[in-house]
């Protein structure tokens, strides 16, 4: 007993500095379909973003739902429409989007939070203009297996601007915003967003500390049948070989373009970690080691490697 107290000292001596540093700083944390679709492991995130939030962190949550939008989907008799590993959106496909965005994962998302403690308040993009897009013309996109196609992804929006002021006013008064993966345009158009734009997006709005993608991964893997052969630590010239050589596709894609995106765009650093791995979020804040991949700038880069403050 008294070795696991000794231990348990060392680390919270260990973390000190890493609170330090982060006092203040706005995390943007992205919560996979993964995970809300798993009691525990959401609840389990909650946990940590309440240690978070206690500590001075301030803290932005946004989530997507794939899983739980294919799932209505087929129950509605609509079978989902994924190419490249993005959904197209026509008008049932929008509905369900909107009501199991906005409506189901946020509200999950905030009971979670609530449970401990937390004083969550959901919004989607569509709030207080939050999120502005426009819809999205057909593209030409190259899928999984190299095809080319031209495809119209419908109620698909680009983001055209973030307006953060909701966001930072919920921060200052301590709240954390749930967001969902909803955006507006000036006609009153809904549009569906991919929810790691959304979350890259905020964080280079709020110029936040840290953008961390919560998946159901161990991270960027450079083979994806070997969980041992995960890349811990990168720049964007890594990753453009990577996916130059086909190995990031479907869902791991867009996050890693999210955060090449946002490392290059004013986020200091940026995560994909394991959501389903106990306390992976609190690891990877608060240790040298971390567990999943952190993605930085060129700049950012120098820096890390620089100094001795490892995160």
């Amino acid at each position: 007993m008294m070795i696991d107290t000794t231990r348990g000292i060392a680390g919270l001596k260990g973390a000190l500095r890493y609170v330090r540093a982060y006092r203040d700083q706005v995390f943007v944390t992205k919560l996979g379909g993964e995970i809300l679709r798993d009691g525990e492991a959401l609840d389990g995130v909650a946990a940590q973003i309440s240690l978070l939030h206690s500590l001075g962190i301030r803290i932005v949550v946004v989530h997507g739902g794939g899983p739980q939008a294919t799932a209505l989907s087929r129950r509605m008799g609509h079978e989902p429409r994924i190419v490249a590993g993005r959904r197209v959106t026509d008008d049932a496909a929008l509905e369900v989007a909107t009501m199991t965005y906005a409506g189901t994962l946020n509200v999950a998302v905030l009971a979670a939070l609530r449970r401990h403690h937390v004083r969550a308040v959901g919004v989607s993009g569509v709030d207080a203009d939050l999120i502005t897009a426009r819809r999205r013309p057909p593209v030409e996109v190259v899928d999984d297996d190299g095809t080319k196609q031209v495809v119209d992804y419908g109620h698909v929006g680009d983001i055209q601007r973030v307006d953060s002021g909701v966001l930072t006013t919920l921060l200052e008064s301590r709240f954390v915003p749930v967001v969902a993966s909803l955006a507006g345009d000036d006609n009153g158009q809904v549009f569906n967003v991919n929810a790691d734009t959304v979350a890259e997006s905020i964080a280079i709005a709020l110029a936040a500390h840290k953008l961390i993608y919560l998946t159901s991964v161990p991270g960027v893997l450079r083979d994806r049948s070997d969980p041992t052969s995960l890349v811990t630590f990168a720049d964007p010239d890594d990753l453009h070989e990577l996916m130059a050589s086909g190995t990031l596709s479907g869902g791991m894609r867009p996050k890693v373009e999210a955060c090449i995106r946002a490392a290059t765009g004013g986020v200091d650093r940026t995560h994909i970690i394991d959501g389903l791995a106990e306390d992976s979020l609190l690891l990877e804040v608060f240790t040298g080691a971390g567990t999943g991949t952190m993605i930085v700038g060129r700049k950012e880069k120098a820096t890390y490697l620089g100094v001795d403050l490892a995160d």
